[in-house]
């Protein structure tokens, strides 16, 4: 009895052992079925987000890992329990800088004759150009190049800036001009190395005072040809450690076509010769920029007239220029560009200017001496 039990038994184990695992197929089944939904309705979720970001409803936010903490995500200010004050932080640092003030140094490099004077005092509207600030200024021609520099503070609406205006007379006026550019690109190392002596100080100052040159506006005589060689090698040389901005002083002696047809002639000069001036296409952050920043380079080199006295006109007193067949007006954009240099120097790009200079030019000029320094030690 004992023994055809137990054969009994072994047919309804065998059956439990079907049975279970057919069960666990099943779970497994079911399992893969339900991730399976899981992720094509996390798929779908994650493509509606994308469409209502494409529409502006919200913004994705999508963790990321960083080396410090785990992850890190955007929350945007509808996804915030009640208002927490960071855009405060904007009005923080406009009362810091208002208080401090900033600093913009500015090089005009041209020959004698262009108008170097009358279009800074023209730009800033006030008497800044060294010219304009000697009472016994004396219009020669200097046998070498000498640079001389004059600073103004100017104030407008509480806002200080401390202005500093290189020029560069001389430069261009002698019969030989070889190698002219070189103590203007002296000049601008020099200051590159006042910098990073400071910055090396064990002891630094709160605040570094700063006399690079943010900016180089050169300036070329309307010759309506192409570029002259002095104007070649100057540009290739300094293009490399400052930003350079040309234009075309007193376009006023050109006709438009005779304008276009040399603003054309000087960029193909510019690409034949691979000379860069700002603003360079690599430096755009943003296809915002990068918008802002075509307009300009299409319009580059500015044909301007420079002038500090004022004519009626219609009733308006405008800045301009008068001649026998009527008034030029300076800041009139059907008559000249120089609106367009003022925007870009001042009101839309100063601090690109500064950011370029800092970030990109003098950045490469301390990494190579620092490693200059370094194989000195070596050796």
């Amino acid at each position: 009895m004992e023994e055809r039990g137990m054969e009994e038994v072994k047919p309804l184990a065998v059956e439990d052992k079907a049975a279970a695992e057919e069960a666990v197929e099943e779970r497994v089944a079911q399992e893969k079925t339900e991730d399976s939904t899981a992720q094509n309705k996390e798929t779908e979720e994650r493509e509606v987000d994308v469409e209502r970001e494409m529409e502006g409803e919200v913004e994705v936010v999508t963790p990321c890992p960083t080396e410090s903490h785990g992850l890190q995500g955007t929350i945007k200010g509808h996804d915030l329990f009640g208002y927490v004050g960071i855009e405060a932080v904007l009005d923080q640092m406009r009362r810091k800088t208002m208080k401090a003030g900033f600093e913009f140094n500015i090089m005009v490099v041209g020959q004698s004759g262009l108008g170097k004077s009358t279009l800074v005092n023209t730009l800033f509207k006030s008497k800044v150009s060294r010219k304009s600030c000697s009472p016994n200024y004396e219009e020669k021609i200097s046998k070498t190049v000498k640079l001389q520099s004059v600073s103004h503070v100017i104030e407008e609406k509480g806002v200080k800036m401390k202005l500093t205006v290189i020029d560069t007379p001389g430069f261009g006026d002698q019969i030989n001009n070889e190698n002219c550019w070189e103590p203007i690109v002296s000049y601008v190392n020099e200051q590159y190395e006042r910098y990073l002596k400071e910055e090396l100080y064990v002891n630094r100052k709160p605040r570094i005072p700063d006399t690079r040159v943010h900016c180089c506006v050169y300036f070329l005589p309307a010759t309506g040809h192409w570029l002259r060689p002095i104007d070649v090698e100057f540009m290739k040389r300094l293009g490399k450690i400052v930003s350079i901005v040309p234009i075309i002083a007193k376009a006023d002696t050109l006709t438009m076509e005779e304008r276009q047809e040399f603003k054309q002639r000087i960029r193909q000069d510019l690409k034949a010769n691979g000379i860069r001036v700002y603003p360079q296409t690599e430096y755009d952050e943003d296809p915002e920029d990068r918008i802002l920043n075509d307009k300009i380079r299409e319009n580059i080199p500015f044909a301007v007239v420079g002038t500090d006295k004022e004519h009626q006109v219609n009733g308006n007193k405008v800045l301009g220029r008068k001649t026998k067949w009527g008034i030029i007006e300076v800041e009139n954009v059907a008559h000249c560009e120089f609106t367009n240099l003022r925007d870009l120097l001042i009101r839309s790009h100063l601090q690109d200017l500064k950011d370029v200079t800092h970030n990109i030019h003098y950045e490469t000029f301390r990494v190579r001496r620092l490693n200059e320094s370094n194989l000195t030690k070596c050796i």
